[in-house]
């Protein structure tokens, strides 16, 4: 019976040393936890560190780690070192366009629409691939794919989890998050960090960080993929397929093969 990683709700805000849930596999440790979102103080120390204000749900204490404790290897997934990878100067052409874009669209139906369009990139948008460990190996560019044919077997999940990073509904015009999924199996494991941001009538955009283990070779594979597709040709694709537009649209499960990929990359560890 597989070990998941949501525990029981308590009335008390646990302490951090408490919250962790672990496995040992094969000389990898893989660790979660979850904590609530975070209160005023270390929001504040937040901002300070970051340099923008963060989203409406931060969740600073959660976090996801895959470490190798024989070599000193590690990843951790955490929403400061993902936000850390936000666009500070909103100079992004790109996300310029889509501001002004949004904006237009919206001014007549909320107002102060210019508190809401900040200075650096409100979608929260980041390439974030986890923050490795200072010791150990680092990965290295590859053509070798994830074998999602082993991945497809029926194995036993030893364990799973799901961690929020963080997330923001842009003021109701749509919603932007970062969530990690682990699941370990005998002989591998499987960790999906997904960035997905859906700016109602304007853009639609997910960036996925994948890394597999292979416990019995120990090769890491990390791979990355971005997309993104303007919101009205997803909605124009949905619509014929005769689905559910705004159900579907919610859940980023159901756009991942509607949007086209605008960069890839792979990369080992052995």
């Amino acid at each position: 019976m597989a070990r998941n990683g949501q525990g029981r709700p308590d009335e008390s805000y646990p302490l951090i040393v408490n919250a962790g849930n672990t496995i040992i596999q094969h000389g990898f440790k893989i660790t979660t936890r979850k904590l609530p979102i975070l209160k005023a103080e270390p929001i504040e120390a937040m901002t300070s560190k970051l340099g923008i204000t963060p989203p409406e749900m931060i969740f600073g204490d959660n976090m996801v780690s895959i470490e190798h404790v024989a070599s000193g290897w590690g990843l951790e997934f955490n929403s400061l070192d993902a936000l850390d990878r936000v666009d500070k100067t909103g100079g992004s052409m790109l996300q310029v366009a889509h501001s002004k874009e949004w904006q237009s669209t919206r001014e007549k139906k909320h107002e102060g629409i210019t508190e809401i369009v900040k200075p650096f990139d409100w979608s929260y948008s980041t390439d974030y691939r986890g923050t490795p460990y200072a010791r150990g190996p680092q990965f290295e560019p590859s053509t070798s794919p994830i074998p999602l044919d082993l991945l497809k077997r029926p194995d036993p999940i030893l364990f799973f989890d799901e961690v929020m990073l963080y997330e923001d509904e842009m003021a109701d015009n749509g919603i932007t998050l970062l969530s990690c999924k682990i699941r370990v199996m005998p002989s591998r494991l499987l960790l999906l960090c997904r960035f997905f941001m859906r700016l109602d009538n304007v853009l639609l955009r997910m960036r996925d960080t994948r890394v597999y283990v292979d416990f019995e070779s120990g090769e890491v594979i990390r791979e990355y993929v971005a997309k993104e597709e303007r919101y009205e040709a997803v909605r124009q694709k949905l619509a014929m397929k005769g689905q559910d537009v705004p159900a579907q649209l919610r859940d980023p499960n159901n756009l991942n093969d509607l949007l086209p990929i605008m960069e890839k990359s792979l990369e080992r560890l052995l």
